[in-house]
C-alpha cells in the first residue's frame, strides 16, 4: 500500500512553493555539473533535476549533491525502476520520469523518496492520484492541452497539485503558475544546452533571477 503522505516530504514541498521553478539540465559532460549549479544557485535556485538522458547525468548528479549538500538535487527522464535506483545511489533526493510507473513508484515510496511522476491524460491522472500521488509532472504540457488541460483536470481531481514542463517558457511561465493547481514549472530554458555548450554561466544565473521576479509576480 501506497502511503500518500511520502509522495512529497514537507521540505522538497516547501522549497518548490518558496521557489516554484525546477531547471531541467541536461548534462553532456560531467564537468559542466557543479559550473551549471552554481550559477543557478547563484540566480536563486536549489533544485535540480538531471536528466537520465545522457552518460554524464548520474555522475553529475553525484558531484552536485555532494557539493551542494543543502540544495534538492534531483534525477529526471526515470523510465524504470532500475534507472530510479542508480540515480538514489547517486545522491538524487527526488525523482520525475515523463510517465507513471507503478514499479518505480513503489521502489520510490518505500525508499523515502520523493516522486513526481508524468501525466497528460485524465486517465493518468486517475492511475497516480490511486496509487497515493497528489503532485503530478504534467507533461508534455505544451502539447497535452497547457493551461486549458489543467483547468479542466481541477474540476475533477481537485486534491491533485501539478508540476507543468514541456513548452514552458519564461514567456508563459506567469500564466502556468497563476493557476491554483500549479505548485511549480519546470523547464530546460533556464539552463539551455547551447549556454552550457560555451560556458556561458553567468548568462544561466541571470535567466534564473528573472524566473523568480515572475514566480515572485504571481506570489504576490
Amino acid at each position: 500500500m501506497i502511503d500518500p503522505g511520502k509522495s512529497v516530504p514537507l521540505t522538497l514541498y516547501d522549497a518548490i512553493q518558496a521557489v516554484p521553478v525546477i531547471p531541467v539540465i541536461v548534462l553532456q559532460r560531467v564537468s559542466d555539473a557543479i559550473p551549471v549549479a552554481e550559477a543557478l544557485i547563484e540566480g536563486g535556485i536549489s533544485i535540480f533535476e538531471i536528466t537520465m538522458r545522457t552518460n554524464a547525468a548520474l555522475p553529475g548528479i553525484e558531484k552536485i549533491a555532494t557539493q551542494f549538500p543543502e540544495a534538492f538535487t534531483g534525477v529526471g527522464t526515470v523510465l524504470n525502476q532500475e534507472q530510479a535506483k542508480q540515480a538514489v545511489e547517486s545522491g538524487a533526493q527526488f525523482i520525475v520520469s515523463p510517465g507513471t510507473d507503478r514499479a518505480t513508484v513503489e521502489f520510490a515510496v518505500a525508499s523515502g523518496i520523493p516522486i513526481i511522476p508524468g501525466v497528460s491524460t485524465a486517465s493518468e491522472v486517475q492511475h497516480a492520484r490511486n496509487l497515493g500521488l497528489h503532485v503530478l509532472k504534467f507533461f508534455p504540457a505544451g502539447a497535452a492541452g497547457g493551461i486549458a488541460m489543467l483547468n479542466a483536470f481541477s474540476s475533477v481531481f481537485s486534491d491533485v497539485q501539478f508540476v507543468p514542463t514541456g513548452g514552458v517558457t519564461a514567456n508563459n511561465l506567469a500564466d502556468y503558475l497563476a493557476l491554483p493547481n500549479v505548485v511549480a514549472c519546470g523547464g530546460s530554458w533556464l539552463a539551455p544546452a547551447r549556454l552550457v555548450a560555451d560556458g556561458q554561466f553567468r548568462e544561466i544565473s541571470q535567466l534564473t533571477l528573472e524566473a523568480i521576479e515572475i514566480a515572485r509576480g504571481t506570489q504576490s
